[in-house]
């Protein structure tokens, strides 16, 4: 695939011109997409000035090799190479913010929307009448045919709870396919997750209905290359973005789920409780330090796994964020007992005085997670 492309014919013209539209593209081993893609874009936008970012989570297949040859070759191509970072969301926003033109689309790599609709969306918004558009598969003339039965009653699942849930008005909300204006984008960023998939979703339930929306239909195609980057991991994530926007943000995303790990903990921690002292027949103060000490090292595998899976630990980086976790998690242990002995004291209610002390354990590990863990670097 390193084979030499081509400039197109209005590739000189186009360079001296500022870009109308900017065309976003999240890559993670889309090694074998990318040429194809850039080559069907040019097609697509003849006589529209144009560039294409693509955003790259430092992909092992290279992917980030192939876009750098286009960009050598063809200055409208732009590549982000992103360390340490991941998620298809956090892409789309670094690569629509470091956008120039006043529009932007985002459009998988994987050949599976259609690009030839892209010329149509500008029209649209360019009408200043239109603040998003939708590529749609769920309106007439649209189709996800290539949908096998299990992903098609996901996704219609999925589509419904949105709608209920967060009372987006719009078809097709889990579409990845879609064209905003660039200044309206840029006054919700600071409202939206990095995390998950649904990036279409997060405008919408953020916008809370002041974006005028249009959906046009498109077919969803099959992929050609490469494999499909959905998992068990992004329901996860849509039902965590669900609860966040139901929340107003008041709990991000990241925090439900580092919570929904410490609930799994507590789990942990009394069944090794139980079997240290009942099983292995151990005073009770060895049974609590075993189901303290695995309790909190399957929320680090977890969190590792799940809440931070963008910024996951590896190699030596594994263990010298367990150790750092086991003191903020002793931390926060002795600030559970602290407040819970204090509400206590003042209002003997036990389950109110749990309840406090659990609530602030959770808030501080979260807090000194992020900033001592699995902080940014």
């Amino acid at each position: 695939m390193n084979e030499a492309i081509r400039p197109g014919p209005e590739s000189p013209l186009q360079a001296a011109t500022a870009p109308q539209l900017s065309v976003v593209v999240p890559t993670f081993n889309e090694r074998d997409n990318v040429t194809t893609l850039y080559r069907r874009l040019e097609t697509a936008l003849t006589g529209i000035a144009w560039e294409v970012v693509f955003v790259d989570d430092n992909s092992p297949d290279g992917t980030w090799e192939v876009v750098r040859g286009l960009a050598r070759q063809d200055s409208r191509v732009r590549c982000i190479r992103r360390i340490g970072r991941r998620g298809l969301s956090g892409a789309c926003i670094e690569g629509i913010l470091a956008s120039s033109a006043p529009c932007a689309a985002v459009i998988d790599a994987d050949l599976q929307h259609d690009e030839t609709q892209l010329p149509k969306m500008l029209a649209l918004l360019q009408t200043d009448k239109i603040d998003l558009v939708v590529g749609s598969r769920y309106i007439e003339g649209g189709s996800a045919d290539s949908f096998n039965k299990q992903r098609a009653g996901a996704s219609q699942l999925a589509t419904e709870v949105a709608k209920r849930a967060l009372r987006v008005e719009i078809a097709d909300p889990m579409s990845g396919f879609f064209m905003i204006r660039r200044d309206r984008f840029e006054q919700l960023a600071p409202q939206l997750s990095t995390q998950g998939f649904k990036i279409l979703l997060d405008l919408v339930a953020t916008a809370r209905g002041e974006l005028r929306v249009q959906e046009i239909p498109y077919s969803f195609s099959s992929r050609l290359h490469g494999e499909s980057k959905l998992d068990s991991m992004v329901a996860l994530d849509f039902l965590g973005l669900v609860l966040a926007k139901l929340t107003h943000d008041v709990v991000s995303l990241r925090f439900l789920l580092f919570a929904m790990v410490g609930s799994i903990g507590v789990f942990v921690h009394f069944a090794t409780l139980y079997i240290v002292l009942k099983g292995f027949d151990q005073p009770f103060a060895v049974a609590q330090g075993c189901g303290a000490l695995l309790a909190m090292t399957s929320n680090f595998v977890l969190n590792n796994f799940l809440t931070y899976r963008d910024q996951r630990l590896k190699g030596f980086a594994i263990l010298r964020g367990l150790l750092l976790f086991y003191l903020v998690c002793g931390v926060g242990l002795a600030a559970n007992v602290g407040v819970a002995f204090s509400v206590y004291a003042q209002e003997p209610i036990w389950w109110l005085a749990g309840a406090s002390g659990a609530l602030m354990g959770v808030v501080w590990n979260y807090a000194m997670s992020g900033l001592f863990v699995w902080r940014k670097r």
